[in-house]
């Protein structure tokens, strides 16, 4: 059997923390911000912690993890 590619978008948005979990940058951060309250803007910066059914369908494209 050949070996199995990783999806190169993947690999540069996702990483995994120790726990196992799926960690990547949250989205709506990049223009049109003027028009988002400072609250959203708040907690959209730094990194979230992706969903149990999100982590499931991204390790798809990881098949050999970070």
């Amino acid at each position: 059997m050949p070996k199995l590619k990783t999806k190169s978008g993947a690999k540069k948005r996702f990483k995994l923390t120790a726990t196992g979990k799926l960690k990547a940058g949250v989205a709506g951060k990049r223009h049109r911000l003027i028009s988002h309250n400072s609250k959203y803007i708040r907690q959209q910066r730094g990194t979230k912690v992706m969903s149990a059914s999100d982590k499931k369908t991204i390790m798809t494209y990881l098949p050999y993890g970070l």
